[in-house]
């Protein structure tokens, strides 16, 4: 008789459990039927939206492609580096870009005495020069250290779109405990490699997009 009445009695805990699941269901249903997803911005007048990521390369100034490509800059740089990695098959040093940023416009003046590149001449070009930075993490054997990247880029702007024209780099540590490199030419680096990929990409979206229209 009790072991009737234990199973009578877990019969009737696990009816009350599953009551309480199915109205548990119940209201969770009907929660998403009194609450539907906010409605998102359609195109009008058949036009498909695009963000402003996507604006033509030969339409940006300077300032604003430099941003977007900033902002991509550290992805592209680590997927350069990667690449060349592999075709040397080299794994005792490679360098991760963590950021770039600190975009500055104007023409870099220098103190009397030290190195100043010049800015490429282009025919008919417009020059542009953007000086930026990057933190970069440098992974040895046995340790990592961080380094702070201080470059000098000169863009020529075509009738395709943004070019790099040729590009400069001095490297410090970021604890600042020696003086940056002098100035050295780095227009077949990773980062410039990089840069040359983003832009190349920007000119492929670029056209796509004319394709369409």
């Amino acid at each position: 008789m009790k072991r009737e009445k234990g199973r009578q009695g877990g019969q009737g805990r696990q009816g009350r459990q599953g009551g309480q699941g199915r109205v548990l269901q119940f209201l969770s249903i009907l929660l998403v039927l009194l609450n539907p997803l906010p409605a998102y911005p359609t195109p009008q007048d058949g036009h498909t939206a695009v963000r402003p990521y996507d604006s033509r390369c030969q339409t940006q100034d300077i300032k604003t492609l430099t941003d977007r490509l900033l902002r991509d800059l550290p992805a592209y740089a680590n997927r350069t580096s990667q690449r060349a990695r592999r075709l040397s098959r080299s794994t005792d040093l490679y360098t991760y870009v963590l950021v770039a940023g600190n975009p500055e416009f104007e023409p870099l003046t220098t103190d009397p005495g030290v190195y100043q590149p010049k800015s490429p001449q282009a025919d008919g070009e417009d020059v542009q020069q953007v000086f930026f930075t990057t933190l970069e993490r440098q992974y040895l054997k046995d340790r990592a250290i961080e380094l702070q990247g201080f470059h000098w880029a000169f863009f020529a702007k075509t009738e395709d779109g943004w070019r790099l024209a040729s590009m400069f780099t001095r490297i410090g540590d970021r604890a600042g405990k020696r003086p940056p490199t002098p100035p050295e030419e780095t227009s077949d680096g990773i980062i410039a490699q990089a840069i040359e990929t983003w832009l190349r990409d920007c000119r492929a979206r670029s056209r796509a997009r004319d394709a369409k229209e």
